[in-house]
């Protein structure tokens, strides 16, 4: 280091002596000099040991291999050999060689900078949170109410805070704001306004700052992904090779929208034009791409097709836009509903200025003269602008190999116990989660009310709580403002059903639920809610009639005789009966008299 300095001080010497000599000579000869040279110069003689045109002398802290100091002491001291050489000589260097000097400048350190301290992102984390979903946010809010020190890091590779998903598909497309894509602000069915994010930025620290917050907090490191999970080393390494350390770790990596082969198999052309919903920066293209083509396709005909075909179908009477649904079932959410019920709601999508293609499969997509063919088995051909698939989601379980984690083969996502762990100190939870049902068996659930409670229960549980999951989560979907619906348990068309229905009024829409209960997420209302003793309506219920207007009703799903599901249509706010029902798992003779439970019969 002391050869380091002498040098520091052999160049400053020969630039002073060039400065007295031949300052004027290197001017008028080369003028880029002036500019070059002068600030650099006049800015060391603040500091006659350190001119601030070369670096401050130090240790590197880098590691190995990484050089970058290294390498500016080799061009200082090179620099001070070839100006002892033009002092000793008297030759002009900077006359020949200008570029010496240009260099030096581009070398130059402020002091300023050689001491302040560098942010780095911490290489420990009591609680590491993989994903930035509901489900990771309610696990880190969980946390932190057990353990209020707690210093919690959420890690998402999306560049966005933690954000509930269910607006994405309803809410967010029938606001009037025209910077809706901008302020992600919506209103709900009850007009109140809220934000899609569950905390403002101000609630979160800087993840640099994790390490020295004295009271702990939620840190969120977004657009990084981590690639690999080191589980004896209890460790994760991040794409960008950075890896952090972990006491304990939740996966909650949700899920990854699926694709159809056939539309892969199309070509890049084809993929270009279609939409994979999950996200916000889909929700964005999306709009974007509604406002600018004649024609959108979904193809899809669950829960988030239907949201979709009827959000689009209500802009088109406005914009003249052209909504196309197409599925394999003969109705509108045919897996989930009877059919007879599925029929009704293929109806009142397609009130809503949707064009509806049922039985279709699809055989190939095209590109031609600036349009999508899509070709269906049948041999209907459909032409369009866009195409939105709405299929499903599968598991993010991408860690799965390098954590040796085991992956469930029936339903997907990680095999948990009752009390979501994967191993000692890791839990799941959310859409990646494969847990044990003890009433109805190992699930697997994609829904915003089974991320809550399962993130919050791993919350719970890695601050040393140790309960099982026992939580019947709910689901809900709302084709617009007026008809919606309520379900738990396994609701699958394949089981018998009974269904028993009633005259809806002007409150049993989502709107009116939503301004009974104050929220637009009805899930976080009712989750903590417990049906104790339901007291049973004494008005008599009418004869159970399907007839074409299903105002509203209980939907039973039975299996062995047994409710193992139920659908509450347009009836809002007893989820807790439902639960207790299908927690009791009785056998029931008259379904009639279970629902008067719900009070569908009273105006």
């Amino acid at each position: 280091m002391s050869r380091v300095s002498s040098s520091v001080n052999n160049l400053q010497i020969n630039l002073i002596n060039i400065r007295n000599k031949q300052t004027n000579n290197i001017f008028l000869s080369d003028p880029v000099m002036l500019f070059v040279f002068v600030p650099c110069f006049l800015s060391g003689l603040n500091n006659v040991r350190t001119p601030t045109c070369v670096p401050v002398a130090r240790m590197s802290t880098e590691p190995l291999g990484g050089g970058g100091d290294n390498l500016k002491y080799a061009l200082l001291v090179g620099a001070a050999f070839v100006g002892s050489l033009t002092y000793v000589s008297k030759i002009n260097l900077f006359l020949s060689s200008p570029s010496l000097v240009l260099i030096c400048f581009l070398m130059r350190t402020p002091a300023a900078d050689s001491t302040s301290p560098s942010h780095k992102l911490p290489s420990h984390t009591p609680y590491l949170l993989i994903g930035g979903g509901t489900a990771s946010f309610a696990a880190a809010r969980s946390i932190r109410a057990r353990d209020p020190g707690a210093k919690v890091l959420i890690v998402t590779d999306e560049p966005d805070l933690p954000y509930m998903r269910p607006p994405l598909s309803k809410e967010l497309w029938f606001s009037d704001d025209p910077s809706v894509t901008e302020t992600l602000r919506f209103k709900q069915w009850n007009g109140k306004e809220r934000s899609i994010y569950f905390q403002p930025p101000s609630f979160y620290i800087n993840p640099e700052d994790l390490d020295s917050a004295e009271n702990g907090g939620v840190a969120v490191l977004t657009s990084k992904k981590v690639v690999h999970m080191d589980v004896r080393g209890n460790k994760v390494k991040l794409d960008d090779d950075t890896e952090i350390s972990y006491d304990k770790c939740l996966i909650a990596t949700g899920g990854i929208p699926r694709s159809l082969q056939v539309l892969e198999r199309s070509g890049e052309e084809v993929m270009k034009r279609t939409t994979l919903f999950r996200k916000i920066e889909d929700f964005k293209s999306l709009d974007k791409v509604s406002r600018s083509v004649n024609s959108i396709t979904i193809i899809g005909g669950g829960f988030l097709g239907s949201e979709l075909a009827c959000a689009l179908g209500r802009k088109s009477t406005e914009s003249g836009l052209e909504v196309v649904q197409m599925f394999p079932e003969k109705g509108n959410m045919g897996k989930v509903l009877p059919e007879y019920l599925s029929n009704w709601t293929t109806e009142k999508v397609k009130k809503e200025g949707v064009k509806i293609i049922s039985e279709a499969l699809v055989k190939s997509v095209a590109c031609k003269d600036d349009k999508l063919e899509i070709q269906l088995k049948d041999g209907r051909l459909v032409r369009t602008d866009h195409i939105v698939a709405a299929v499903g989601l599968e598991p993010n379980v991408d860690l799965a190999k390098s954590a040796g984690l085991e992956v469930d083969s029936d339903f997907g996502g990680y095999r948990v116990n009752a009390e979501l762990q994967a191993r000692s100190n890791i839990w799941v939870a959310g859409d990646a989660a494969c847990f044990y049902d003890i009433r109805l068996g190992r699930r697997r659930v994609e829904h915003h009310d089974h991320a809550v409670v399962s993130g919050r229960l791993a919350g719970e549980n890695m601050t040393g709580a140790s309960k099982p999951y026992w939580h019947q989560s709910m689901f809900w979907s709302d084709l617009g403002p007026d008809v919606g619906y309520e379900a738990i348990g396994i609701v699958d068309s394949s089981l018998p059903t009974v269904g028993v229905f009633a005259k809806a009024t002007a409150k049993d829409t989502p709107k009116a639920a939503t301004e009974k209960s104050g929220t637009g997420i009805r899930s976080e209302s009712e989750t903590e809610d417990t049906a104790t003793s339901p007291v049973a309506s004494a008005t008599p219920a009418p004869a159970v009639e399907h007839k074409d207007d299903y105002g509203k009703g209980v939907i039973f799903y039975l299996r062995d005789k047994v409710v193992v599901g139920i659908i509450l249509w347009n009836v809002f706010n007893r989820m807790p009966i439902a639960r207790k029902i299908i927690k009791d798992g009785e056998e029931h003779a008259d379904l009639n008299e279970v629902a008067k439970l719900f009070n569908i019969h009273e105006d």
